[in-house]
């Protein structure tokens, strides 16, 4: 069945794998990216107008949203925890959490209204497992964590899902051929990370409503 499903974030590597492989199912996807990148709506969504004005715009078009995939993303750190900036703070308090906050509260409505609606957003393992020069991102992603928990808990009961998919960083090929060498051994691959999203689909709402899924390879051996 083709879903209608929202991609925020759709630019960068992970966006567009994502867009990708949702379209490549016949899912209809809206792209979106604060710069309109590769044909993706150009919205800010630090502005909750927009946002709103975002829901609306995908409501009256498509008639549904069965899927919010939150991909917009940064990182800012230090050698040491006391050269941490609060400004970098700052920035990913932006990116991490109020974007997803602006985001989650205006499609919670239409999420839930959905018969098999998924709100999706990539943490790290950092928000578990924080390092004295990361204190500000893995901060903001257990809050980000934090905040989509509670949003699944909204949806307990009903047809949606929130899910946090968990990664330690994300690779593409373009970050490989620049550096050839390089293992990548613990990183996820940003395709794993689009079948990982499109899986979700496949299970119960009430399966996977709440989960943290490490989508970290095995390096075992």
């Amino acid at each position: 069945m083709s879903r209608v499903i929202v991609v925020t974030g759709a630019g960068g590597p992970a966006g567009r794998a994502v867009v990708g492989r949702l379209a490549g199912r016949g899912d209809t996807v809206v792209a979106v990216d604060k710069t309109g990148a590769d044909g993706a709506l150009a919205v800010d969504l630090l502005d909750r107008d927009a946002v709103r004005g975002l829901a609306e715009r995908v409501r009256a078009e498509h008639g549904r949203v069965d899927g919010v995939v939150h991909l917009v993303g940064g990182w800012r750190g230090s050698k040491t925890f006391a050269e941490t900036s609060l400004d970098d703070w700052d920035l990913l308090h932006d990116l991490l959490i109020r974007t997803l906050q602006n985001v989650s509260l205006e499609f919670e409505p239409l999420l839930r209204a959905s018969g098999d609606g998924r709100f999706v957003i990539v943490s790290a393992r950092a928000a578990r497992k924080p390092v004295k020069g990361g204190a500000a991102y893995a901060a903001a992603k257990a809050a980000a964590e934090a905040w989509t928990l509670s949003l699944a808990d909204a949806f307990t009961g009903t047809s949606a899902a929130a899910v946090v998919l968990v990664v330690t960083a994300l690779v593409h090929d373009e970050m490989r051929a620049a550096n050839p060498e390089k293992p990548y051994r613990t990183f996820t691959d940003v395709q794993d990370l689009a079948a990982a999203v499109e899986a979700l689909w496949d299970q119960d709402a009430a399966e996977v409503n709440g989960r943290r899924i490490d989508l970290t390879p095995d390096t075992a051996g």
